[in-house]
């Protein structure tokens, strides 16, 4: 890809920074998307505390789902931030209902993160961190910034920033599940939740404002140079 298709591509975005900015933002759907993913949690916790009582407090998080997703459908605005907590509520539904223990609607949440983290670790690792799928995303060319040395360092300090939440999540989470705390598991999903997603967003936003790395891939070496 030439530097002008790289630059037709990238759009506004002069800068790997901006355009890394950019996505994450619209990764994460702005304010309203963080609070609709919160939502659910909020309903069931609140419900369990006030009844004790799983199906009612199933019924409250999910029905707070269905109506948040009623209102994007009104206003015909994407809904895909509320299926993602949708369905998110709903698995956790499914565990909770097969075991009929309360934490189980949690353990979804804390397999995900472990996962997650595991899956971005190990991109670090190899040197091809996430974060650098981003800017392929916007270039058009999901594999020309990692020909660039500087880039696979910036990708990879990013990608850090989004591994530690899911680990404290799963840190703090964790005991609590053994433990069969499950107020305490929905109190500490609403804080590590969007609260941790504002905190990394700010930190990266911070890593990212101190760049200006040009948008475009490093030149090749040609062959037998």
């Amino acid at each position: 890809m030439s530097t002008a298709d790289m630059a037709a591509s990238s759009g506004a975005h002069a800068t790997v920074e901006a355009a890394v900015r950019a996505q994450l933002t619209k990764a994460l759907g702005g304010g309203r998307g963080v609070i609709e993913a919160a939502v659910p949690t909020l309903a069931f916790t609140v419900a369990w505390l006030a009844s004790d009582d799983l199906k009612r407090s199933l019924i409250a998080g999910i029905g707070s789902a269905v109506v948040l997703l009623l209102i994007r459908i009104a206003q015909r605005t994407t809904p895909q931030f509320v299926l993602n907590s949708l369905v998110g509520i709903g698995v956790g539904a499914f565990f909770a209902t097969r075991s009929g223990a309360a934490k189980d609607v949690f353990l979804p949440g804390i397999l995900y993160n472990g996962a997650y983290a595991a899956g971005m670790l190990l991109s670090i690792v190899v040197r091809w961190p996430i974060v650098g799928f981003l800017i392929g995303s916007v270039t058009g060319d999901p594999t020309a910034w990692h020909r660039d040395s500087g880039l696979v360092r910036l990708c990879s300090r990013l990608t850090w920033l989004l591994v530690l939440p899911c680990l404290l999540r799963v840190v703090v989470q964790l005991p609590l599940y053994w433990a069969n705390e499950v107020t305490a598991l929905g109190v500490a999903k609403i804080a590590l939740g969007w609260p941790l997603q504002i905190a990394g967003l700010a930190a990266m936003v911070w890593v990212l404002a101190r760049g200006r790395t040009p948008m475009q891939p490093a030149p090749l070496t040609p062959p037998g140079t």
